[in-house]
């Protein structure tokens, strides 16, 4: 390397080190970051800026799987690749990046749509290419869904749908396709692409949205097209003994959150969205706001948590007003909100009950704030808690409240107040659960016990 490339490097990588550095990070831990960023610099060869999402999972992967590599030290090296690409190579994909998380593949490098051993225009497709092809329709949908308050990852999701199905058709506009383009493509996903029922159900979604909400060409009827039929299957319920093993195997912030998935009912994004105002200790619950379906509800704080709750806001409030001495402290409203009350999103109460270790840029507005902890933290949690406690179930963390619903019933208490704490719209919704009790709800003996 010739001495003028090697100091265009060294400018680079120290540009790179201030950035980091005015994400509030500290400079001794600014070393760390830079250490990752150049690590995935010599992982491979080429460009930096022509490096994809998939070379970056595959990277982080691989570090994970090395041994004496802790979590958080992946985390730290994911971060440290978001900055590097969302702030200092300004890649148009890395806008897509989860807050905390790694560039999924689902999100931001489409995986070939076409036969395996096919090779076309589709295999090399990115969000960055289609995007700036179809700019107006892109913009129009996220202005379409930002008006109706969907949230990110819906919105991430349909750019995502649009985006393969524009692939799909030879990336010719949507508004030059037809109702028959769109079932060509719905069963090429069904049949070629086995994907799952949900899935192909918010395809469709995204689709019919898109037709008629952002062209306002309303598809009409598509036809009978090839569905992936979804199966019925029991929730998976761990026992109270299995709980609390689970539970056993979790420290800190972690238990606590996990905790409160089984003692409240919660959901693990509602769970993480909680607000400081949230907790009514004097009414011993909790108030989940914006819930599946944007819906508010009253659920029950468990009394075992209460003083471990109040003890980690004394924590997150030192932080609090920390960054509020360093010109942050201001976290994520919605924006109607924030326009009525402009001085609410640095108040305390609208805080975050499980704030993230360090700031971020808000995707959307672009704004650095505190945001929640990132949901995979908890959920590689459990998973390690589980293996840790020797549990042969799948669980995830969904299974807390699975079993916080189930267990309740086994108490006696009435079907229609465990709807009310879950939040379902529907009572056979919850009616579920009475097929997975320890003792079910009919007084049936088996011939063979007599």
């Amino acid at each position: 390397m010739s001495i003028e490339n090697s100091n265009k490097t060294a400018e680079f990588w120290e540009s790179y080190r201030l950035v980091v550095l005015k994400h509030s990070v500290p400079e001794a831990k600014a070393e760390y970051y830079l250490k990752w960023a150049q690590s995935f610099a010599k992982s491979s060869s080429g460009p930096l800026r022509n490096r994809t999402a998939l070379q970056i999972n595959s990277f982080l992967d691989k570090l994970a799987a090395q041994e004496g590599i802790a979590q958080w030290q992946t985390v730290q090296a994911s971060e440290a690749l978001r900055i590097l690409y969302q702030d200092l190579l300004n890649v148009s994909w890395a806008v897509q990046w989860p807050v905390e998380g790694r560039p999924l593949q689902e999100e931001n490098s489409l995986p070939p749509d076409s036969e395996e051993n096919q090779s076309s225009f589709r295999d090399q497709a990115h969000w960055g290419e289609v995007n700036a092809l179809h700019k107006e329709v892109f913009d129009r949908l996220r202005t379409e869904i930002r008006m109706r308050h969907y949230s990110i990852r819906t919105e991430r999701a349909y750019e995502n749908w649009v985006c393969r199905f524009i692939v799909f058709h030879s990336l010719k506009s949507p508004k030059d396709l037809t109702p028959d383009s769109v079932k060509e493509y719905l069963e090429y996903i069904a049949e070629v692409r086995e994907i799952s029922a949900s899935t192909q159900n918010q395809a469709l979604n995204a689709l019919v949205f898109l037709y008629e909400q952002v062209l306002h060409e309303p598809l009409g009827s598509i036809g009978d097209f090839t569905r992936a039929k979804r199966p019925q299957r029991l929730p998976v319920v761990l026992s109270r003994e299995e709980v609390d093993s689970l539970l056993k195997n979790l420290t800190g912030v972690k238990a606590l959150m996990a905790g409160l998935l089984y003692g409240s009912g919660l959901r693990l994004m509602e769970c993480l969205r909680l607000r400081v105002k949230d907790i009514d200790f004097a009414q011993q619950q909790i108030v989940v706001r914006d819930g599946k379906g944007q819906k508010d509800r009253i659920t029950v704080l468990p009394k075992i948590y209460e003083q471990q709750i109040k003890e980690h806001l004394e924590i997150v409030k030192a932080q609090y007003e920390k960054d509020l001495a360093e010109g942050f402290g201001e976290v994520y409203l919605w924006p109607s909100l924030a326009r009525k009350y402009p001085n609410a999103a640095k108040e305390w109460g609208w805080q975050y009950v499980f704030p993230s270790e360090r700031l971020s840029a808000d995707p959307r507005a672009k704004k650095i704030r505190r945001h929640h902890l990132h949901e995979s933290i908890l959920q590689s949690a459990v998973k390690a808690a589980a293996i840790k406690a020797g549990l042969t179930k799948p669980v995830s963390v969904h299974v807390l409240r699975h079993s916080f619903a189930t267990h309740l019933l086994e108490s006696q208490y009435d079907i229609r107040t465990v709807q009310e704490l879950l939040g379902h719209a529907d009572v056979t919704t919850t009616m579920i659960y009475t097929h997975v009790l320890n003792r079910p709800g009919i007084a049936v003996k088996s011939p063979v016990d007599k």
